[in-house]
């Protein structure tokens, strides 16, 4: 899970607009998206890094607000929470064009076809389409890994300029997901500047054992990188090359069939 910004981490231009005890509750909510849910008082103050008597009046508070359930031991997200998501994606312009064309593209592919954004040092995955034929599980609507290692999060960062994207991956903590994953940041930033020139990354058992994807970048109107988009299938099912020859021309074609309308 990213390390969470704390109140003394506000610029000074926004200090005296901070609302720390808001903060404070994001915070909250934050750490039970780690997966780690239902959770004691204690577990939870202590990985929000608040006192004990804090974190109690945010629970109780977020209790009475709907968003927290309680047994009296251990406390649990709601249902109410999705409310939040669901705001966010129903605003979201490029959700909503883009998602009949990930639609088209999942059912004419008969493969899981994602979005993404970039959120910090992670992507956070925003839409995606499942064809009937396949079990879907694993990403999720907002599910998130780090940027560096996933092959939507290279098409993302390739959006920054050369020197731009060095001082982003000199910043980021390069932790291996596997044995495969690249951390040599040298590497790593030419892997980059490739991925950006030839027009899409495919990443290989780096983010996860055994999983291979393949993203294109979704430009709006005037050529900005707006998200990301792509396929992928356990290495057994899909060769490298068959995700080049067959996902590559689909997840370009559905990323151009939209940039007229991103604005």
């Amino acid at each position: 899970m990213p390390k969470l910004k704390r109140a003394g981490d506000a610029d000074n231009r926004g200090a005296t607009d901070f609302i720390e005890s808001l903060d404070r509750g994001l915070r909250v909510l934050e750490i039970f998206g780690g997966g780690r849910q239902p959770m004691t008082l204690s577990d939870l103050a202590k990985a929000a890094e608040l006192p004990r008597a804090t974190a109690r009046r945010i629970l109780f508070t977020l209790e009475r607000a709907g968003f927290v359930a309680t047994d009296g031991k251990l406390f649990r997200l709601t249902p109410r929470v999705l409310v939040l998501a669901s705001s966010y994606l129903a605003s979201n312009h490029v959700v909503s064009v883009l998602q009949p064309a990930l639609d088209k593209l999942s059912s004419e592919a008969q493969e899981i076809a994602s979005m993404a954004i970039l959120d910090g040092n992670d992507v956070v995955f925003i839409a995606r389409a499942s064809p009937t034929r396949i079990f879907s599980a694993g990403i999720d609507i907002g599910y998130r890994l780090p940027a560096f290692c996933t092959s939507v999060g290279r098409v993302l960062l390739s959006r920054l300029a050369d020197d731009e994207l060095a001082a982003a991956l000199d910043r980021i903590e390069l932790a291996p997901l596997t044995p495969f994953t690249v951390t040599d940041k040298k590497l790593l930033l030419k892997t980059i500047i490739a991925d950006r020139a030839q027009g899409y990354s495919l990443v290989d058992r780096e983010a996860e054992s055994g999983f291979r994807s393949i993203s294109v970048p979704v430009r709006r109107y005037d050529g900005a990188i707006v998200a990301a988009i792509n396929m992928g299938a356990h290495v057994d099912r899909v060769s490298s090359a068959e995700m080049i020859e067959r996902f590559l021309p689909r997840l370009r074609e559905a990323a151009a069939s939209v940039k007229s309308m991103l604005v």
